[in-house]
């Protein structure tokens, strides 16, 4: 199954780092990623692949926000078809 991966916060050095970590400690495979940095804002989506983690889905969000809340930044998953339908218009 695949997901969106959203991080909002303070940027700071290593984000990337810690968030792609933990995502391939989890099994989970990024398939494309786009980060920008605006003023001392740091935003980035990943599309991953979540096929492979061995948990349900709510525990691999519960992981992220938990890692989030850790590292002072905000990151959330949700299935690629939720997120798809919610940003339609």
């Amino acid at each position: 199954m695949r997901a969106i991966v959203t991080v909002v916060g303070n940027d700071r050095v290593g984000i990337i780092a810690e968030v792609s970590t933990l995502l391939a400690q989890s099994g989970v495979n990024i398939l494309d990623i786009s980060q920008t940095v605006l003023q001392e804002f740091f935003t980035m989506v990943m599309l991953v692949d979540t096929a492979a983690y061995s948990g349900p889905f709510a525990e691999l969000a519960e992981l992220l926000e938990t890692r989030g809340r850790d590292i002072a930044m905000s990151i959330r998953i949700q299935r690629e078809d939720i997120f798809e339908a919610m940003h339609r218009i």
